[in-house]
């Protein structure tokens, strides 16, 4: 390992750069997207998969390239997705088709598959016990503002360039971020031998890449279509696989008994449902302001900007917070507060002004940086520092699978709410403009504007308008529900915390997979119901030996209760 020379400062620096990269580019390019539109001649559903196919690829692949960062170089995983991303940007920039936008858009997210695991598990890696709560603080802050600051980049170019430059932009970006890599990240790892699970993370990628597939695919088109529950029939059998396998193998890529743990179980919940709630407020509130507000791209992206200034500092002083009162208390915060913004978002109406909407949007932005930074280091502390990169890894994973399933659940009910209360206004209209303005609330207000309605056109524009706010009232009432949720859920299963200076009892949870496995007798925390079922287990199997180390046989010898059974049956026999 390259020594750091006392400039873990720098390190932090150069990996929140690359993750600014990964996250702007999944926000940057929907304000492209009817650029993209006209000079492609993409249809709707194309520019889904021109948005989200980065997404899938991302979400897919992430997990394995965290391992693989583990067993070879994190700084090698980041040097080469930082390429890669790199490269695909500029290529982008040059498409003239559909196809291979959406194959350049794939190929980003492959980078940024090795990129964004990386980051987080090198950061852990160069900084003291003492000093890693507070660096993740802040990486879980740029994690969360990076989708604003790409709104506001790709705003500000559009609103002089052609959609081409956010692509361009990107690859530029990315050569700033692989000078910063080459000069200050360090190269850490597991340790000198490596022990892949190629079988493992090929189950993990289909499993992971059909569930997101199927949950965008299922918005999209319809949940009864045959490829929504096609990708979620693999999914199933694919991620069943992965516990099953990874359950038994030696050195599994991520052991799944290690969600017994709470700290990890919690932590990756309530990361799901904060980027559910966070990407879903994006793409609903992002078109508010644009379509009911009326501001242009650059106004709509400056608009987002509180969540950014809000996001940072809170983040930065959220670990001496939890150093005083522990983690449960600021995700239950974090949640309750995201819950709040959304119903008073209920209280907006079509003639609303932004600061209507400026108060809910902060008191989110502060319920997000209060209840992602702990719950980014619940999932971070479970795991040992030689899985640090599986740690990274599944933190970026519950963050895209939250943000697919955002997307996809409360845009679906927004759409639904919407086009339900827009119907009643379209009577009037021939079928297909009708079904023009039912389609989106974008489509309408173009039909509204159209000289051929005449006076029934404002008309018109007020009633998409105001069906467009009982859309979003319907959709962050169901937001709000989950959030409550996953309050419920956190305040039941989140650990507690210890005080100074007591010491943890027998029966705490390690955080390695050998206390996961309770060959030594540690009792993971379980549902009260079935305490005593697992005590008794708990005193069969202190009787086993531990889990033996790297280098040690395995299997390991039989218990000395089983080893005298023997001997006394075979006496019998004799």
């Amino acid at each position: 390992m390259r020594s750091l020379n006392g400039r873990p400062h720098l390190v932090l620096s150069g990996c929140c750069l690359a993750l600014v990269l990964v996250m702007a580019s999944v926000t940057s390019v929907n304000l492209a997207l009817e650029g993209i539109a006209v000079d492609l001649n993409a249809a709707g559903s194309d520019l889904t998969w021109i948005a989200d196919a980065y997404t899938v690829a991302l979400a897919a692949l992430v997990l394995p390239f965290g391992a693989l960062g583990d067993d070879f170089g994190r700084r090698r995983t980041l040097v080469a997705g930082t390429v890669l991303f790199g490269v695909s940007a500029a290529v982008a920039a040059t498409a003239d088709s559909v196809g291979f936008l959406i194959a350049c858009r794939t190929a980003m997210g492959i980078g940024a598959a090795l990129i964004m695991p990386s980051t987080l598990s090198t950061v852990t890696a160069v900084y003291p016990d003492d000093q890693r709560p507070r660096a993740v603080a802040i990486w879980a802050g740029f994690a969360s503002a990076g989708a604003v600051l790409g709104l506001l980049m790709s705003g500000a170019l559009l609103e002089v360039f052609e959609w081409e430059s956010t692509f361009l932009a990107v690859a530029v970006l990315a050569l700033i971020s692989l000078v910063a890599t080459l000069l200050f990240i360090p190269d850490t790892r597991d340790s000198e031998e490596a022990h892949p699970d190629p079988v493992g993370a090929a189950l993990t990628a289909i499993g992971i890449g059909a569930l997101v597939y199927g949950v965008i695919e299922g918005a999209e088109s319809g949940w009864g279509q045959m490829a929504p529950v096609i990708a979620f029939a693999v999914s199933v059998v694919a991620l069943v696989g992965w516990a099953i396998h990874d359950g038994r193998v030696k050195w599994p890529m991520l052991d799944p008994r290690l969600f017994r743990l709470r700290g990890l179980s919690t932590g990756s919940l309530t990361l799901v449902l904060i980027f559910l709630g966070s990407f879903g407020f994006f793409y609903v509130g992002l078109q508010y302001v644009q379509l009911v507000l009326g501001f242009g791209p650059l106004l709509a992206a400056v608009s987002f900007l509180p969540i950014a200034v809000v996001v940072m500092p809170v983040s930065a002083v959220t670990p001496r917070i939890s150093a005083r009162i522990g983690d449960k208390p600021l995700m239950a915060s974090g949640l309750i507060a995201m819950g709040v913004s959304l119903l008073l978002i209920r209280g907006l109406t079509a003639d609303s002004g932004y600061e209507s909407f400026l108060i809910p949007m902060v008191i989110f932005a502060t319920g997000l940086a209060l209840a992602s930074t702990p719950s980014t280091n619940a999932v971070v502390a479970s795991l040992p520092p030689h899985k640090q990169g599986v740690a990274s890894a599944l933190n970026d994973v519950t963050r895209e699978l939250g943000a697919a399933i955002g997307i996809a659940l409360l845009g679906s009910l927004f759409n639904s709410g919407y086009s339900d209360a827009v119907a009643d206004s379209t009577s009037k209209l021939p079928a297909s403009s009708a079904e023009i303005v039912q389609g989106s609330p974008a489509a309408g207000l173009h039909v509204a504007e159209s000289p051929k309605l005449g006076e029934a056109g404002p008309v018109l524009e007020q009633h998409v308008r105001e069906a467009f706010m009982t859309g979003m009232h319907h959709s962050f009432t169901i937001g709000a529900i989950v959030m409550v949720i996953g309050l419920l859920y956190v305040l039941w299963r989140a650990p507690g915390r210890l005080v100074e200076g007591e010491e943890a009892p027998e029966t705490a949870v390690r955080t390695t997979p050998a206390g996961v496995l309770r060959r030594d007798g540690v009792i993971p925390a379980y549902s009260p119901f079935a305490a005593p079922l697992f005590a008794i287990k708990a005193q069969i199997v202190k009787m086993a030996p531990p889990k033996p180390r790297r280098g040690e046989l395995w299997p390991p010898p039989k218990p000395p209760w089983l080893q005298s059974l023997e001997k006394a049956k075979k006496e019998e026999v004799r």
